[in-house]
């Protein structure tokens, strides 16, 4: 099944390109030649129903897939050009480049502070650490309600707020990609905008890939939406993928608009 592409991006504002890509849990398939261009300083948002492994393909991208035993890809993910599924690729590096926000948030027991600066701190930086931390704090949205409780634990912060603790550690090493496995879906709706707000803020320093079940939150804040679906043969492949108005207002695919209009999934 191919996939309809109503506009990729052009080849000057790349960031991560995705060709013929297949990964293997074991024997199980569970993305078919994936083909995509994420665009930089953009959000692009992977939707479709459960399974279909839009985790399973944010996952590629920073080689979290490294820490599943019988794991296997197959293909190419160029981060600038350069393919990082590949063997000579540095996966320490990797991961500073692409950071991963995750469905729940997963603060460090330890302080406000010492979270922001753990990256940092394991990446051998030690100079410029209050900078660095108000610098990411600051980013992330959340300074002006942490700055007089830095030292405190980290897990006495509200949802929204670990969510947003946890953005700016990832902030801290100064990533290029930051990836978002559903980031706002444990949170209430005022912490999820807060969220959502943030990520049209980052996007202008950064390239953002969120994988969300939430169409209005797809057509709010993504400039690209690509559309996965479990194949027949059971393994999830890329159905449509181009700017977010077209997919909702336009889509080419009869599969995607039954999908965005609620008709399954």
């Amino acid at each position: 099944m191919l996939a309809a592409v109503t506009e990729q991006a052009t080849a000057d504002d790349t960031k991560l390109e995705v060709k013929g890509l297949n990964f293997f849990y074991g024997d199980f398939k569970a993305l078919n030649d994936i083909n995509l261009v994420v665009p930089e300083n953009r959000i692009t948002a992977l939707i479709g129903p459960s399974g279909c492994g839009k985790s399973t393909m944010i996952r590629v991208f920073n080689r979290m897939y490294d820490l599943v035993p019988r794991t296997r890809v197959e293909g190419q993910v160029l981060l600038d050009g350069e393919d990082v599924v590949s063997d000579r690729t540095d996966v320490v590096s990797l991961r500073q480049r692409v950071g991963m926000v995750f469905q729940r948030p997963n603060p460090f027991p330890m302080s406000i502070y010492d979270n922001v600066a753990y990256g940092p701190r394991i990446l051998g930086q030690r100079k410029n650490m209050e900078e660095v931390v108000e610098r990411s704090l600051r980013q992330a949205a959340l300074w002006d309600e942490v700055k007089d409780r830095l030292k405190r634990s980290a897990l006495g912060l509200s949802g929204g707020q670990q969510q947003r603790l946890v953005i700016a550690r990832v902030l801290a090493v100064q990533p290029e990609v930051i990836l978002m496995d559903e980031p706002a879906s444990a949170l209430d709706p005022v912490a999820t905008l807060k969220i959502e707000e943030l990520a049209q803020e980052l996007k202008k320093d950064y390239t953002i890939v969120i994988v969300t079940h939430n169409m209005q939150q797809a057509a709010r804040t993504s400039d690209y939406t690509a559309f996965l679906m479990m194949a027949t043969e059971r393994y999830g492949e890329l159905i449509e993928y181009g700017p977010t108005t077209e997919i909702f207002n336009r889509p080419q695919n009869k599969l995607t608009e039954d999908y965005i209009t609620g008709r399954f999934g």
